[in-house]
């Protein structure tokens, strides 16, 4: 990579050269056919390749333009003189990125609360964050898996056989990284409550406890708010409508998702139960804080996935 930026070549240069010199040695680096030194395009040509790349979409109908149509369109242009101007301005047009906007009035203030516990949090306090995972299938494959092999993937039949769902409460201690895990058969208010009994049995008797969690409506019955009135040191900090990515146990959400899921073959609900508590088991062997950074507010609103 050092010899590309210095020469302002590509890989596919510099390996070329490097291979001849592994074959002739020095004489493998005289060139009997030089070629032709790559044509900069202007700023003119520039200009139109970004106007029409950002500004307008190809007349077949495409979503977007690729390095191929554009040049067709524009006559005059070369398919690498594209790359090249993509590449040094940096639009990315057969990229797509998703984003999810907070309609949450008070969303500055109940963010800063969030992030707070994050940055800043109580002496002496437990914080958790709080979610379900509903609704994870037990998914067995009709068909034998085939194993991984040398030059080839592991490969799961097409078909599938459906064996019932599963949802998963998890609570993720932001200072320590540790995660309490709960299964049941469905999330209802029932569930949230005794799953948040278990995390306060967790803590030493008077342990301020501070949960972190969204606005589901099972998260704010009237089971909850007896269950706040009977345990004065359990506060719940939801966070603001659509800002999911304000809680952490998201993130670890995603890694089990990755990790036992989606390429997890389960005989029962009873299978992905066991095998989903022996994850965090193992993971609570060597369990790791996420370190939170919020130094954009201007991006506040975004959020990719």
């Amino acid at each position: 990579m050092d010899i590309c930026s210095k020469l302002a070549r590509n890989d596919a240069f510099v390996s070329r050269w490097t291979k001849a010199f592994e074959v002739r040695g020095l004489a493998g680096l005289v060139s009997l056919h030089p070629g032709r030194a790559p044509k900069v395009p202007t700023a003119k040509v520039e200009a139109r390749v970004l106007n029409k790349t950002l500004k307008h979409k190809p007349r077949d109908g495409s979503t977007h333009w690729s390095s191929r149509k554009l040049p067709a369109e524009l006559g005059d242009v070369s398919f690498s003189a594209v790359q090249r101007i993509w590449r040094k301005h940096g639009p990315r047009p057969h990229r797509l990125e998703r984003h999810l906007v907070s309609n949450d009035p008070d969303f500055e203030t109940k963010a800063a609360d969030v992030i707070g516990l994050y940055l800043n949090p109580p002496a002496h306090a437990a914080v958790f964050c709080v979610d379900e995972k509903t609704a994870s299938q037990a998914l067995d494959r009709k068909d034998r898996m085939l194993p991984l092999s040398p030059g080839r993937a592991e490969s799961h039949g097409f078909e599938y056989k459906r064996n019932g769902t599963l949802s998963l409460f998890a609570a993720l201690n932001t200072a320590t990284g540790e995660v309490l895990g709960m299964t049941a058969p469905r999330h209802t208010s029932e569930q949230f409550v005794s799953f948040l009994a278990d995390v306060v049995a967790s803590q030493p008797d008077g342990r301020e406890i501070h949960v972190i969690c969204d606005n589901v409506s099972s998260h704010k019955t009237d089971l909850v708010q007896a269950f706040l009135a009977r345990h004065e040191r359990v506060r719940i900090h939801y966070t603001p409508t659509y800002s999911s990515w304000l809680n952490q146990v998201e993130n670890w959400f995603s890694r089990i998702q990755r990790d036992v899921i989606n390429r997890g073959i389960f005989a029962s609900v009873k299978d992905l139960d066991k095998k989903l508590m022996r994850y965090i088991r193992h993971y609570n062997k060597n369990p790791k804080p996420l370190k939170w950074k919020y130094d954009d507010p201007s991006r506040r609103h975004r959020q990719f996935f």
